[in-house]
């Protein structure tokens, strides 16, 4: 029968060769991880602006259709010492607005129509949900959606990233007839057809919504001062 002193050393042994174990593999899997990540943010850009690929062609038509990118602040002022892609909304989120890196992708058509794509994030019920919006060149008028979510509820709060909801944002605009910006509301019982700031909100998932009308709100208005600048 083993002693007390033996069978103490053989676990701490067994737990370190398990602790070497795992951090081999997970930073053999990083590499790999991070790619997967950049993959699919390409494909939400491409997304929103109406663009479908897939995780095989996603880079291919990411560089062809993404003509230019780039970063400006909330006063409308470009930063060209940072890169579009590798701005993180977790991290900027954290930091006061006016401090904040604001991401703009540019995506060109096949006939030359451009799409203005930039990213949002917010909280939802359960966790972080985020987004890309796409605007005509009036910097006004949404042409596409793509919204997601870590963690909220199956059949309520998560069907923020199914294709009914995101196509009632195609066609919304942020500010009103008289250029105050509004930004578009999930609105609880349904929107009038005619409303051009308002959605559906989600059956059941109240909170969800809510965290998706703040993230469209606070995130979008970070972009109003670039915007105005560009249409006058």
């Amino acid at each position: 029968m083993h002693s007390n002193k033996y069978i103490f050393i053989y676990s701490s042994v067994m737990v370190i060769v398990v602790a070497v174990a795992l951090t081999v593999v997970a930073v053999q899997l990083k590499p790999a991880q991070e790619n997967n990540i950049r993959i699919e943010r390409m494909q939400n850009i491409l997304a929103a602006a109406n663009i479908p690929s897939t995780v095989k062609d996603a880079e291919t038509l990411y560089k062809k259709y993404v003509t230019k990118d780039l970063v400006v602040n909330s006063k409308g002022d470009v930063n060209t010492a940072i890169k579009a892609f590798e701005v993180n909304l977790e991290i900027e989120n954290k930091l006061p607005a006016e401090k904040r890196a604001l991401s703009i992708f540019i995506c060109t058509l096949d006939n030359g129509e451009k799409k203005y794509v930039v990213p949002i994030r917010g909280k939802g019920l359960w966790g972080p949900v985020w987004g890309y919006i796409a605007f005509k060149p009036d910097f006004n008028t949404i042409t596409g959606s793509i919204f997601d979510h870590k963690g909220e509820t199956p059949g309520l709060g998560a069907e923020i990233n199914t294709s009914t909801f995101q196509a009632q944002f195609k066609g919304k605009q942020i500010f009103d007839e008289t250029g105050n910006y509004v930004s578009v509301k999930t609105i609880k019982g349904g929107a009038q057809k005619d409303d051009l700031h308002g959605v559906d909100a989600i059956s059941g998932g109240t909170l969800t919504s809510d965290g998706v009308n703040n993230m469209l709100h606070d995130g979008l208005s970070l972009y109003v001062e670039y915007f105005k600048k560009q249409t006058k």
